[in-house]
């Protein structure tokens, strides 16, 4: 295969990346996100892990069918029954089809999690790559925990599954162990000792325990690697994955240092972050890097004044190259049609089925009616609601509530199951309390709430209140939002997802 003339981009925020606890998507969020990465114009999306569940290989399988401008990649163990069902699943993409294959090496996994010598190690290798060649031409290789794993050992299975037809070689640093100078001694000892990785393209998958994965991927860049491994606001396993929207700018801010770029198309980054984040639940972080509220945000005085005087004594980018653009109204309101409001979400980039629209307009222009102005976020936020395909076991129909400084707080609240409707009321130290009470004492099920956050989806005093939260139901942590112009109703639509995520998770746990 021809060696890439850029760096590689290969997100993997639909399988890695929703393994972050909590963060899971249905099938039609995960196509949503999957659009959003093809505008953005990665070069391969993985799509999923096929044979962990049926979700997991419908995921795959509808990703597969539908994104054109990507390779599509599916994730194995070096199991044939894996590779079987990877196989089936990548079928709709064809030609650009990828099947990733895996198998641990380190000391510690050889002995307790795998209880095999290298021998067997080096022999499934290379047996999990041959047979996933029958199926697919492309064929990627990880050696899980690759950076804890003896380098003259790792050197012997690389040279081994390049042998066996792997045309990418994966080095993971799995659980963030390894620091960047640690990684180039690393991968500069593997271009030495196997010269055959100069006839295939090298990826780094680096993880973000220390918060050094950005750090340890461009380290790997300088050393000859070709392809990086991330996520969309860098979500994932544990402190999560390489974030896809830092190592992109960082090799196009500092060109000059690297010499070589992606082909991911910048304007596209804050809306996929957003995207993912309004899916997922996980909230991005103010100071987040590139995509953070606070990213182009400038308050010190002496900044301010070098701000005005020259923009590049203070940024070393623009907003707008991310695609960070304020003031973006959406020039619709209440009087609008539904052929006009359907050709914006088309702008948007965001699909949907008639029976979504339907359901999408008019939670529009009930929110047409209630604000003075309507952005594309609000859109979004709406959307988020209409495309999940999460059940809606519970919805809540009417909340009220009474407090204040010289009353205990009270909630009433109105909840609908299966067309039933009930109605309860409960008192807490705040209204968010007393609601959220109402509500496991309505379902008789008790969520522990774990994290809460409120901030505005836009700007100006009608904006919309954007709940997260993160709920523990027994064993299960689930991240969910809310939306509402009322802050209370906010949260506890979030609560309510929540509920229904957990209920959701539970069902496919059930039938796996």
């Amino acid at each position: 295969m021809k060696k890439p003339d850029h760096v590689v981009v290969f997100d993997t925020t639909l399988r890695d990346g929703e393994q972050c606890p909590g963060a899971s998507m249905g099938l039609q969020e995960k196509l949503q996100v999957a659009r959003q990465l093809e505008k953005l114009r990665v070069d391969i999306i993985e799509a999923g892990f096929p044979a962990a569940s049926p979700g997991d290989f419908e995921a795959v399988k509808k990703v597969a069918a539908e994104i054109k401008k990507c390779r599509i990649a599916g994730l194995a163990r070096c199991v044939k029954s894996d590779i079987e069902r990877c196989a089936e699943a990548l079928k709709p993409a064809r030609n650009r089809a990828r099947i990733h294959v895996f198998l641990a090496t380190s000391a510690i996994h050889r002995e307790f999690k795998l209880k095999k010598a290298k021998d067997e190690i080096l022999r499934q290798a290379v047996e999990g790559v041959k047979y996933a060649r029958k199926f697919c031409r492309d064929v990627q290789f990880s050696p899980e925990d690759a950076s804890r794993t003896e380098p003259d050992f790792l050197a012997e299975v690389v040279r081994a599954v390049i042998a066996a037809g792997a045309s990418t070689i994966n080095i993971p640093d799995t659980v963030g162990f390894t620091v960047p100078q640690e990684f180039r001694r690393l991968l500069t000892y593997l271009h030495e000792q196997v010269p055959e990785l100069k006839n295939v393209t090298v990826h780094v998958h680096c993880h973000n325990d220390l918060g050094l994965a950005v750090a340890n991927s461009l380290a790997a860049i300088e050393c000859g690697a070709r392809g990086v491994e991330c996520t969309i606001n860098g979500i994932g396993e544990r402190a999560g994955n390489c974030s896809l929207e830092e190592v992109v700018m960082a090799l196009k801010v500092r060109a000059d240092h690297y010499g070589i770029q992606t082909r991911v198309k910048t304007p596209e980054l804050f809306a996929a972050s957003r995207l993912v984040s309004q899916l997922t639940g996980m909230m991005v972080q103010r100071n987040k890097a590139i995509v953070g509220a606070n990213a182009f945000a400038h308050e010190a005085g002496i900044h301010q004044d070098g701000m005005l005087k020259h923009r590049e004594t203070y940024e070393i980018m623009r907003p707008e190259d991310v695609g960070v653009v304020t003031g973006s109204d959406l020039v619709l309101g209440k009087h609008s049609g539904r052929a006009g409001f359907s050709a914006h979400l088309h702008r948007m980039g965001l699909k949907v089925s008639p029976e979504q629209l339907q359901g999408v307009y008019e939670a529009f222009i009930v929110l047409a009616d209630k604000k003075k102005v309507v952005y594309d976020d609000d859109i979004v936020e709406l959307l988020r609601e209409y495309i999940s395909d999460i059940p809606k076991v519970y919805a809540i129909k009417c909340l009220q509530v009474s407090a204040g400084n010289r009353s205990i707080p009270t909630a009433t609240v109105q909840i609908e199951k299966g067309g039933k409707v009930v109605q309860d009321s409960a008192t807490g130290a705040g209204p968010v309390e007393a609601a959220l009470k109402t509500i496991d004492r309505l379902t008789g099920i008790k969520g522990e709430l774990k994290s809460f956050a409120m901030q505005a989806v836009t700007h100006g005093e009608d904006a919309l209140g954007e709940a997260s939260v993160q709920v523990k139901f027994g064993d299960d942590l689930v991240a969910a939002k809310g939306s509402d112009i009322d802050i209370v109703m906010a949260s506890a639509k979030a609560y309510i997802n929540a509920l229904n995520r957990h209920l959701f998770l539970e069902k496919k746990a059930s039938q796996a």
